[in-house]
């Protein structure tokens, strides 16, 4: 598998468990969703709202790649987040809205890159001002490995509160390879 067939793969894996843990989280009222567990970011809203501030962040970082991809556009347009804290949505269904018009984004972009778009090394700031310079590839592990690590959170503060998103694993969407 290369690299651009892996990424898209983490695309396809990153809409499919938003929409289970989006789907989940819809079960629980709005007082359940807000409610602090004692998590990175208090409750299942704080969390799912991190989770799309750090996909923005991360968004707008890769709209400044030198092939200025067309399919970053509706993410240029979104304001910078001030904090990685920082509550996109005071509900669900809103920040579900967004959550899809992400997923839709990261999808089309995924789909249009190229081996030499990857191989690029990316200069950008983090929210205090740091510069840095990293592989494109690199940052886009960590992109995708930045949404996995939130949202086991996420899958276990719901299970907490009741709701069970099902299956996580990955390899549900990886194709069985024929025997030879």
């Amino acid at each position: 598998m290369s690299l651009r067939e892996h990424f898209g793969l983490m695309a396809r894996y990153n809409e499919w468990m938003n929409t289970k843990v989006y789907d989940a989280a819809a079960q629980l009222d709005a007082q359940a969703l807000a409610a602090d567990r004692g998590a990175f970011f208090g409750s299942i809203l704080g969390t799912l709202n991190h989770l799309a501030v750090g996909d923005i962040v991360w968004l707008k970082r890769f709209a400044t790649h030198p092939a200025r991809h067309v399919a970053l556009d509706p993410v240029r347009e979104i304001a910078q987040p001030e904090s990685l804290r920082q509550q996109l949505a005071a509900d669900l269904a809103e920040l579900r809205e967004l959550r899809r018009r992400l997923d839709a984004t990261i999808l089309e972009w995924v789909d249009g890159l190229s081996d030499g778009d990857l191989a690029e090394v990316l200069e950008y700031a983090n929210l205090k001002g740091v510069v840095s310079r990293r592989p494109m590839a690199s940052l886009m592990v960590h992109f995708f490995n930045h949404q996995t690590h939130h949202r086991g959170q996420v899958s276990t503060l719901l299970f907490q509160a009741g709701q069970d998103v099902g299956t996580t694993d990955l390899l549900v969407l990886i194709p069985d390879a024929a025997a030879p």
